[in-house]
């Protein structure tokens, strides 16, 4: 009896060792138990075996909107004034070491538009802070140029890559169709005053031209060769939800909108144009790493904007992962290109 009870126990012993022993080889997880027990195994998920091998994103390009309010009413605007919050500038410049510490090299300031807040003091203080203190290689601004002066170029100017001047048409009337534009303003006599600007203060200077219904038969050639800007990037009219279509949205940009057709024909006929950079919708959607004004990356993937949690909160290694990021496809679209001054070498 006492041999039999013996040969019993250790088989099972050895039944449970040889299990231990094929669950570690095939790739399951075992709970550490007090000695002479082996508990049930758990295995591992495919999600749980992929992310342990995910490679961490750099966020070595970021677009902060720190701002949703605006002095425009763009019809197909995707980023709209839900809110007037703006994070105070310490926080704000946290947030901006977070991601210089994370990798960044370039940071593009957006709204809304950045130069309404603090009449861009606000704007033009984390201009300097992001040149001067955190040495990044590039910043930039995207701004529809109306409220732009000469005194914040005497004042900023130095610390300033790449500004960014929205315009959609040249023709005046088309522009007002469009919401680009306010009261009697010229927006097209801005846009020249800023050209001439950054001519004079050595800032680089861009067109954002978003091409939708009013413009797509257009041709702007003439126009953007004599402007000769350093890019010219032509984006397909976007629609997202919640923001410029569907519930609770405060535009209604489904008039705007252009099919695939139409965009291509648009950039076939301004193929002359050397400086022409184009992003269809299909490559906006999830190329761009964006910060709102509570410094949450914006997942753009469903046709939506889903949030991170704030950087602030949980550190950019944790918030990008929600991002919706694609770094190959940033890559495609050009993203990565010589964007600091200094190595522009323009002749100004």
């Amino acid at each position: 009896m006492l041999m039999q009870f013996c040969f019993k126990n250790v088989h099972s012993f050895l039944a449970a060792l040889l299990r231990w022993i094929y669950m570690l080889v095939s790739g399951t997880q075992v709970q550490q138990t007090p000695v002479g027990h082996i508990s049930r195994l758990k295995t591992r998920t495919k999600e749980q075996k992929e992310g342990s091998s995910t490679q961490l994103t750099t966020p070595s390009s970021v677009n902060y909107h720190f701002t949703r309010q605006c002095n425009y009413k763009c019809g197909f605007c995707f980023h709209t004034a839900k809110t007037s919050f703006v994070l105070p500038i310490e926080e704000a410049k946290r947030g901006l070491r977070l991601l210089k510490e994370a990798g960044m090299e370039k940071v593009n300031f957006s709204g809304g538009e950045p130069f309404l807040h603090e009449r861009g003091n606000f704007l033009g203080e984390l201009v300097r802070y992001c040149k001067q203190e955190l040495q990044l290689p590039s910043v930039s601004i995207v701004s529809n140029g109306s409220l732009i002066t000469e005194k914040w170029f005497q004042k900023y100017g130095d610390y300033l890559d790449i500004l960014a001047v929205s315009c959609d048409s040249f023709n005046e009337d088309t522009n007002k169709v469009i919401g680009r534009g306010q009261g009697r303003k010229s927006h097209l006599d801005k846009l020249h005053q800023v050209h001439n600007w950054c001519r004079d203060y050595k800032v680089a200077f861009k067109i954002n031209s978003v091409i939708n219904t009013f413009n797509v038969d257009e041709d702007m050639t003439e126009q953007i060769t004599a402007l000769n800007p350093v890019r010219w990037k032509v984006f397909q009219c976007l629609i997202i939800e919640g923001e410029n279509a569907g519930e609770n949205s405060l535009r209604e940009a489904e008039k705007f909108v252009i099919s695939d057709q139409q965009f291509q024909d648009f950039l076939d006929r301004h193929q002359s144009v050397k400086c022409l950079v184009p992003e269809s919708n299909q490559k906006m959607r999830d190329s761009y790493l964006i910060l709102d004004e509570y410094m949450r990356f914006l997942d753009f993937r469903e046709g939506r904007k889903d949030p991170s949690k704030s950087i602030l909160d949980v550190g950019v290694e944790e918030a990008i992962k929600f991002s919706g990021f694609d770094e190959k496809m940033f890559l495609k679209r050009g993203g990565k290109y010589m964007w600091s001054k200094e190595d522009m070498k323009l002749e100004w």
